[in-house]
């Protein structure tokens, strides 16, 4: 049987190195294909985005600030442009209202549907500058993207979608994730996070499909 990875990813749609990661994901896609077995989940980083914010750039110049870190951090990656509107004139108030729609459309359609519509979501923020924490523009996307909006107010309603929810926020928090992205190979042997480059990701995966099935650790 034909050896894979798992890998279990918890993001926050809000946060900028999660945009960054997007190019490296799809290249680890592109060079192991089926070989990686991902589980997409979300991290509470900006559920308070706006009380993050005033908490931490309180002393350097709160919003202005915050998006001058931001557009800094993604100049150097052609594949992850940032409007400057972002964190100045537009300013989210939470990233959980997009975290729950995307786990109701995982619900209802498929995890693949909720992947791409996260990209899309981050995509809307991150370049078209929109606020993704208002609902009913959240539900828009999804009905573009061909979800069915009735079954997705119920997966809501019913409560299904914040269940799913909190299984991830308290899945990351059972593995002391420090930040968004991360990674956790290896059944939590492995926890990688934050800016982490294609090569190491790449060499984690390739070292993982290498070991044999049963090797014992040298530790």
């Amino acid at each position: 049987m034909e050896r894979k990875v798992t890998i279990e990813y918890y993001s926050d749609v809000l946060c900028v190195w999660a945009w960054i990661a997007q190019r490296r994901i799809d290249e680890l896609n592109s060079t192991f294909g089926d070989k990686i077995n991902w589980h997409y989940r979300y991290v509470d980083i900006f559920g308070d985005a706006k009380g993050k914010i005033v908490r931490q750039w309180f002393d350097r110049e709160l919003f202005d600030g915050f998006s001058r870190h931001v557009v800094e951090a993604a100049s150097a990656y052609d594949t992850a442009p940032v409007n400057p509107d972002v964190w100045t004139q537009v300013q989210p108030s939470t990233s959980a209202n997009a975290h729950l729609l995307l786990k109701a459309v995982e619900l209802t359609c498929s995890e693949e549907a909720s992947v791409s519509l996260a990209l899309a979501v981050r995509s809307a923020f991150y370049v078209d500058a929109l606020d993704i924490s208002d609902q009913d523009r959240l539900l828009e996307m999804a009905a573009s993207a061909g979800g069915n909006a009735e079954a997705i107010a119920k997966c809501i309603g019913s409560g299904e979608a914040m269940a799913a929810l909190m299984r991830d926020y308290q899945l990351a928090h059972e593995w002391s994730l420090k930040g968004s992205p991360s990674y956790v190979l290896d059944g939590g042997r492995q926890i990688l996070y934050g800016n982490v480059g294609y090569r190491v990701l790449a060499a984690n995966v390739e070292e993982l499909l290498r070991q044999p099935a049963g090797e014992a650790s040298w530790c």
